[in-house]
């Protein structure tokens, strides 16, 4: 049976494009390796950040939804995004940082069992620094044009928090369908991980029992978990039909190829391959500089451009 090897990337839901780029190149440090558009609904933008060129476990994304109204937090969806750091120190150094710049956070404290500084992002998506111990995914690179230091870069997706009125439901998907490992568990959270031992495959589950989530702005869309190719694809849409739960079918997404369903708390989940990556349609030099479209699309250009409006660099 394969195995995931871990996140691959998520998605949010973001107001203000502009505001959102601020934030996650000139203070996050990270890198701007897509702008592209929503292929299901190109009138939106749709952003990718993430390491140098973009690797899959780095990459946070986000729609652009000018019009979408406020997140009324509840149960059954992704509540939290573990970031992960290098050490003590770079907890200490983006304390000062958040405070340099305005941004909301916490104290330094721990969340599963890593030290941890949370915060959040200007629409409110709640986020969580963790010092990784060493642990991180294996193709990693340093953006040298970052405004953070290398010894403080955030090294890709730790952590996934989810929050459900059925954990045990969650817990069978994660351990029977897809060979996760249970490591903790309690009443109220239990933590699983793709690969022992490392939180770049981590899934952390939290019972809540109150209405679903209304989502919103800061709200998170969609997990999606790593797979090898489109082999790897084909098998796990048919393990995910073999338990009764409803497929996309594979969608070639032009940089992957992916199948999305939910489980049964209604989260939804995406199973990405893992190329041919960003550079398909650009060189690592100039990645995010400009308006990518897939093939598809590319004979629309002109009246999605026109419907975009342009992405203010600060």
């Amino acid at each position: 049976m394969y195995k995931i090897p871990g996140h691959h990337h998520i998605s949010m839901i973001t107001k203000n494009a502009s505001q959102n780029n601020h934030f996650y190149k000139q203070v996050l440090g990270l890198r701007r390796v897509k702008v592209t558009v929503n292929q299901d609904d190109p009138s939106m933008y749709h952003l990718f950040y993430g390491d140098k060129t973009g690797s899959p476990g780095t990459e946070l994304t986000f729609f652009e939804i000018p019009l979408v109204g406020t997140t009324y937090h509840g149960t059954n969806a992704i509540t939290r995004i573990g970031l992960l750091v290098p050490s003590e120190d770079s907890l200490g150094y983006w304390k000062a940082r958040f405070e340099e710049h305005g941004v909301y956070h916490g104290e330094i404290t721990t969340y599963a069992n890593r030290s941890a500084l949370k915060f959040e992002d200007p629409d409110g998506l709640r986020l969580v620094l963790l010092v990784s111990n060493g642990e991180k995914i294996e193709h990693w690179e340093t953006w040298e044009k970052s405004e953070v230091p290398a010894e403080h870069q955030i090294q890709g997706m730790g952590s996934v928090e989810m929050t459900v009125k059925r954990l045990e439901k969650m817990a069978n998907t994660l351990t029977e369908l897809f060979g996760y490992t249970e490591v903790s568990r309690n009443d109220r959270e239990a933590i699983y991980q793709s690969v022992n031992g490392e939180a770049f495959g981590e899934i952390v589950v939290k019972y809540l029992d109150s209405p679903s989530e209304k989502p919103g702005r800061g709200s998170i869309h969609h997990l999606a978990i790593r797979v090898k190719d489109d082999e790897e694809l084909r098998f796990w849409d048919e393990q995910v039909k073999k338990r009764g739960f409803q497929s996309s079918g594979i969608v070639d997404r032009f940089y992957f190829k992916s199948i999305y369903f939910r489980e049964s708390n209604g989260i939804l989940f995406e199973i990405a391959t893992d190329g041919p990556g960003f550079i398909v349609d650009g060189d690592v030099e100039h990645l995010g500089e400009k308006l990518d479209l897939p093939p598809f699309l590319e004979d629309r250009r002109a009246e999605i451009e026109a419907k975009l409006s342009p992405i203010e660099e600060k």
